[in-house]
């Protein structure tokens, strides 16, 4: 039965997936010249998508709070590969993603195809990173970054790294950015480990996407969305850092001890 569930819970997703990659690519030949840099019609696309993913794999998602509408960026805590569908599922947003991520077959494929920004681990590139970062706020694009540098196994929340919130300084944003803290809470399916759906280390993705799809019995992931935070009352990117860190810790903290008891 698991094997059955794998096959056509995989079949139905793949179709999903790649069926509207190739209706995303179709209509950013249209949307592209007319709309650069702009993308007001493909995020809707993608976020169809991610939620209908979520009923295929029978997976329940829950939101609270509501996503900023203004130009800024949004900072969240990272577990899985599943937060990918979970952050694009209710709101338009662009992945600032590693650099080798854009040559994963299929994943690096639907990457490209979505706006993600790929950014290299050295520091020779940073500048030019931020440039684009600037860039592409400038330009009205919600970028999503995961501070912690990595994914964890779910159940806790590591020290942010302050390096991108560099970018959120630049006189021509300071005024007008803000920065959105969310937090993602997984909540194993009945019987699992608490860690079940945690990606991290060395894991293989092959093995975990399986495992995932062949579970009986979903769990669930929460969105939560926080206030955002006006760059311009920090005085600094590592104290607008720690105040981000603070509000997504404290929170998931907050629902992992309520899922504990439940």
């Amino acid at each position: 039965m698991g094997w059955l569930r794998v096959f056509l819970r995989g079949l139905i997703l793949g179709v999903l997936v790649f069926g509207c990659l190739v209706i995303l690519l179709v209509v950013r030949l249209i949307e592209s010249p007319l709309c650069a840099p702009n993308r007001p019609i493909t995020p809707w696309i993608t976020r169809f998508v991610c939620r209908t993913a979520f009923v295929i794999m029978g997976m329940r998602f829950k939101t609270s709070g509501n996503p900023i509408r203004n130009t800024g960026a949004v900072v969240a805590n990272h577990s899985s590969w599943l937060d990918i569908f979970a952050l694009n599922a209710r709101q338009a947003v662009y992945f600032v993603s590693k650099s080798e991520v854009a040559k994963w077959p299929g994943i690096g494929w639907l990457a490209r195809a979505t706006g993600t920004v790929f950014i290299e681990r050295k520091n020779s590139a940073a500048q030019k990173q931020k440039n684009l970062f600037q860039e592409r706020l400038s330009a009205g694009h919600q970028l999503l970054f995961f501070p912690e540098g990595t994914s964890t196994d779910g159940l806790r929340v590591l020290p942010f790294k302050s390096t991108i919130f560099a970018a959120f300084f630049a006189q021509n944003l300071l005024e007008s950015m803000s920065v959105q803290p969310v937090t993602v809470v997984y909540s194993a399916p009945r019987g699992a480990e608490k860690d079940f759906y945690g990606w991290w280390g060395d894991m293989d993705f092959g093995t975990h996407f399986l495992r995932t799809l062949a579970a009986p019995r979903q769990g669930s992931v929460e969105i939560v969305y926080h206030s955002a935070l006006k760059v311009a009352d920090f005085k600094d990117r590592k104290a607008l850092a720690l105040a981000c860190e603070n509000t997504i810790k404290q929170a998931h903290q907050r629902q992992i001890s309520i899922l504990s008891k439940s």
